[in-house]
């Protein structure tokens, strides 16, 4: 898909790796500033090359989502660097730990939530003194589970702040449009990312219900995932102008998975 981004600046959270990435090098091709915001700086490093670097506009961060006084200076740096703001992918996202409820701890539960929900709100709340001045459009990254998909057992706290994106995502998107601010979100199902190196699963043996299907649990694709760059592509489309009439809308990219396993 062709889009034009000339002018724009856009911010992806958890820009150094799998959506984000590809989120941010599909912003940059259509013409977009792009300014990525991650925990780990040789992601960032690696992923700002590739965009072609500070010499075409780009810049890193290295912030903690669920950290409000550090996304607080990355927004600072944008307003100092840029003075605008079009365009926010809220991505950042952590799988965090997949447990049975009884076994799983607080601060385990409290983690994910930080990062997933608490990270997606600091993100839009901070970002909204920037994005009022022209309006913009602003990209949620959900997923299937806790949406329409509940056959992960273990997957609870997930699950939730998965479910509570797309809440927020209605919630803010009739609350801002009469600043011009769209507000979507994307549901992806199996993705080839590295978010599951990072997942800790843990007695889970027994408390999973199978979901059976001949070719696989992806029915579009017998059973293969998808890919970051065709979330990339959406989030893109999600950004431009030729969505500028859809707001408040989640939409699921994940080949009928959550329609088999739902």
């Amino acid at each position: 898909m062709k889009f034009s981004l000339d002018d724009r600046v856009a911010l992806v959270t958890g820009g150094g790796s799998g959506i984000g990435r590809a989120a941010a090098e599909a912003l940059a091709e259509a013409g977009a500033k792009v300014v990525i915001v991650g925990r780990t700086p040789e992601e960032l490093d690696e992923t700002l090359a590739g965009l072609g670097g500070e010499e075409r506009g780009h810049i890193s961060i290295t912030a903690d989502v669920s950290s409000e006084l550090e996304m607080g200076n990355a927004f600072a740096t944008v307003a100092n660097r840029y003075a605008r703001l079009d365009i926010v992918v809220a991505n950042a996202g952590i799988n965090g730990v997949w447990a049975p409820l009884d076994q799983l701890g607080v601060s385990e539960w409290d983690q994910t939530l930080a990062v997933n929900l608490r990270g997606t709100f600091l993100t839009l709340k901070l970002a909204l003194p920037l994005l009022r001045k022209r309006g913009g459009s602003v990209v949620v990254v959900s997923s299937i589970n806790g949406t329409r998909v509940f056959s992960n057992s273990g997957a609870t706290a997930y699950s939730c702040s998965k479910a509570a994106q797309v809440a927020f995502t209605k919630m803010t998107a009739l609350e801002l449009a009469k600043d011009k601010i769209r507000v979507n979100v994307v549901c992806p199902g199996a993705i080839e990312t590295n978010i599951d190196d990072s997942t800790e699963r843990r007695a889970l043996e027994g408390i999973h219900l199978p979901v059976e299907f001949p070719e696989g649990d992806v029915p579009l694709t017998g059973g293969q995932p998808g890919s970051a760059d065709q979330v990339a592509q959406l989030i893109g489309f999600l950004a431009c102008d030729a969505s500028s009439h859809i707001t408040g809308t989640e939409i699921y990219i994940e080949g009928g998975q959550s329609l088999l396993q739902g």
